[in-house]
């Protein structure tokens, strides 16, 4: 039976739930096509302020991919390369979402559940949770596409560890080494979350959005052209920016509303 990708909208936030209890919610093809298709969706709603993805229960975020199709899914490297094409369609649909993205992490965040972790902008996870991609031991190296977003997260060295010794890391190294951002007791990885949560909703929508792409922009090594630097003074024209500002003069909370 195959797993599943749930979700919910609770006002201005979305919950992306990797469900698959019975294998710590590996994921497998049909879930890799549907977090696609679930993401792209949600990303695409304008009410929405910020998505949340999860795994089911306190177990797992997801123990990477479900191991038990790949003698049928990747027994041929046409195979592979579909199978795999899939689940990059869904870290990039992660990845390229515009609204800002949390992993809330316990338990085990292995191989592709590390990969899905690595293309949110945020991810807090509970002490216990451990993180790494043994798959040295199962005989398979890494996708190319799908080391980008964790080489660019926590760089070479690191790579190296999870890889090349097949490293699981605590949560206390993890944050080290740059793999989360933020590490709390177990019992409060929820409520670090909705806190988190409430921080980003508490912003203006579209300058998160702007501040995402400006970021990711600047990751690259080209210099911005003059009109790219102009572009960046889009605030100016919106109803949030005259909000932001008359709030602040009035000294009372804005009420921004993604305009």
């Amino acid at each position: 039976m195959s797993g599943s990708i749930q979700y919910d909208c609770d006002g201005e936030v979305a919950t992306v739930t990797l469900s698959n209890p019975a294998k710590l919610n590996a994921v497998d093809s049909v879930m890799w096509r549907q977090l696609a298709l679930v993401v792209s969706e949600l990303a695409a709603d304008n009410r929405l302020r910020c998505l949340v993805l999860q795994g089911e229960g306190e177990q797992a975020f997801a123990a990477g991919g479900d191991i038990e199709e790949f003698a049928s899914r990747r027994d041929t490297v046409e195979h592979a390369m579909a199978y795999h094409a899939q689940a990059g369609a869904a870290l990039q649909a992660v990845g390229d979402c515009p609204l800002p993205t949390i992993a809330l992490i316990r338990g085990a965040c292995i191989g592709g559940g590390l990969e899905i972790a690595a293309q949110c902008d945020l991810r807090i996870c509970g002490e216990s949770a451990r993180f790494g991609a043994p798959i040295n031991r199962l005989g398979f190296s890494m996708y190319p596409v799908e080391m980008v977003a964790l080489l660019r997260l926590a760089g070479a060295p690191t790579m190296r560890e999870l890889l090349l010794e097949g490293r699981i890391l605590g949560a206390a190294e993890a944050l080290a080494k740059g793999l989360v951002t933020r590490v709390v007791a177990d019992e409060a990885v929820a409520a670090e979350a909705s806190a988190t949560v409430r921080r980003i909703c508490q912003g203006a929508p579209l300058v998160a959005r702007w501040h995402k792409q400006l970021l990711r922009r600047l990751q690259q090594d080209l210099p911005l052209s003059d009109q790219e630097l102009r572009d960046s003074f889009a605030f100016l024209e919106t109803a949030d920016y005259r909000e932001g500002v008359a709030a602040f003069l009035a000294k009372r909370a804005p009420r921004f509303r993604g305009c």
